[in-house]
């Protein structure tokens, strides 16, 4: 088992300093000017220079990559070629809303696709089946900037239920969370059905219904719990995605985020900001994809053993 940790956090490594590199470049490809965006168009060439020397900005690209892993690995992210505060603080700031918003949307993912995977399981090819993978394939096919506007529309224009957009309390969180979460219901959803339908044709579910079990004991205690095995995987995959997407809804709901800072940057060009951000994100893609595969390799012994 020590073993399969540890390749498992080297293939981290390798990934997350692979994306450390990609997106470095990428940012410095961007077109635009921080220095003009900074100073502006009647700016002088005199000061425009200065500017761009006292950022580091005149430099070779090789050197700032230097200068941005070396501060990496001292934890410091530098400071914000817009603002001039440390970059730790604006993250700090915006991280907490970003973790709400995920954690909530999982949420209602878990109380979508539990249920309705489930019931189309074991009302399979009947109305109630097809109405959940009906309606998981809508959930799939409608993007988050369409979805969002929507709920929007009707749930805070049309009836008033909900804010329209910014983070005032719990009732601001909800459409946000349904945004996100509904996607991610969709795909969850049919995962457990196809999951569970595997499942209930073992021989052991037969055994179980032998011996007089329940219905409820067989599905809850023996069949579901070895259904779960995919779906941890397909969880694990997708709070990457929810951290994606949650750069669009943050946009849409005007959601105090790590995705708003993020696009705020961007016009900015504020590029040490850009790339602790996507960094962020990235990073915490692998490091959440790198522990599920540790909790599945602990759960199925022929993964760590394979």
């Amino acid at each position: 088992m020590l073993n399969y940790i540890l390749s498992r956090l080297l293939s981290a490594f390798v990934v997350i300093f692979g994306v450390v590199f990609i997106v470095f470049m990428l940012i410095h490809m961007v077109p635009g000017d921080p220095v003009e965006v900074m100073l502006g168009e009647s700016a002088t060439a005199i000061d425009r220079e200065a500017l761009r020397q006292s950022l580091g900005l005149d430099k070779p690209l090789w050197q700032q990559f230097y200068h941005f892993i070396h501060g990496l690995i001292n934890f410091d992210l530098g400071y914000s070629l817009h603002s001039k505060k440390p970059i730790s603080e604006l993250i700090s700031a915006r991280i907490g809303p970003t973790v709400e918003l995920t954690l909530a949307s999982l949420l209602v993912a878990f109380m979508i696709a539990f249920p309705l995977g489930i019931l189309a399981a074991l009302k399979k090819d009947q109305l109630a089946d097809a109405g959940a993978m009906s309606f998981s394939l809508m959930g799939v096919s409608i993007p988050n900037f369409l979805m969002g506007p929507l709920l929007i529309l009707f749930f805070s224009v049309f009836l008033g239920w909900f804010p329209v957009s910014g983070k005032s309390g719990l009732d601001s969180l909800v459409l946000p969370a349904v945004t996100l979460g509904t996607a991610l219901a969709a795909v969850l959803s049919r995962m457990i059905r196809a999951s569970l339908l595997e499942i209930l044709n073992e021989d052991y579910i037969r055994t179980a219904k032998a011996k007089g079990l329940s219905r409820a004991r067989i599905i809850g205690l023996h069949a579901l719990r070895n259904a779960l095995l995919p779906v941890i995987t397909l969880i694990g995959l997708q709070i990457g995605a929810l951290l994606a997407g949650a750069v669009i809804t943050e946009i849409v709901f005007s959601w105090p985020g790590l995705g708003q800072l993020t696009i705020e940057s961007i016009q900015k060009r504020d590029y040490p900001v850009v790339q602790a951000c996507i960094l962020l994100i990235s990073t915490t893609y692998v490091v959440v994809n790198t522990l599920t595969d540790i909790v599945y390799g602990m759960l199925d012994p022929r993964i760590r053993l394979g």
